[in-house]
């Protein structure tokens, strides 16, 4: 069940991703999931800014309803782009998980500061990292109530 204010079905995921095996294990890991996902994949922050604002190449992307972000990108650091992600009236009410490798303190005190959903490390194992995906899509469709796009 999708619990949107809009209930229409499909999830809008982005992922703001540039390790293509990190990209390959998120899409297998909500592709074989029992929850209905669009994933849309970015390789860093400015694209993920530009993706979000409907900018450029991406003027007819769809509003997302669940951002997954990385930390460390090329162009702009995921800090970077959650910041303008939360300091937008525009975009600020979306979900955004850092999802990244780093269990730093300061990279996770500094993502909660700049009002992130969730931190959560990628575990290293393919069949762990398949298992926190889900449990993420599951909690962020299943079981939170999204608003309206």
């Amino acid at each position: 069940m999708v619990r949107r204010g809009d209930d229409r079905g499909v999830v809008q995921v982005l992922l703001v991703e540039d390790d293509p095996g990190d990209v390959l294990m998120t899409r297998e890991a909500l592709d074989d999931h029992h929850v209905p996902n669009q994933l849309h994949v970015v390789p860093d922050g400015v694209a993920a800014i530009d993706f979000l604002r409907k900018q450029g190449a991406y003027a007819g992307a769809p509003t997302p309803d669940l951002v997954l972000l990385d930390l460390n990108l090329p162009r702009m650091h995921g800090h970077e782009v959650l910041g303008a992600i939360k300091g937008d009236p525009a975009l600020a009410r979306i979900p955004v998980v850092v999802l990244t490798t780093s269990d730093a303190e300061d990279d996770i005190v500094a993502s909660y500061s700049l009002h992130a959903n969730a931190y959560v490390t990628k575990p290293v194992d393919f069949d762990q990292f398949v298992e926190v995906v889900r449990k993420i899509d599951d909690f962020f469709v299943s079981v939170v109530r999204l608003p309206a796009r």
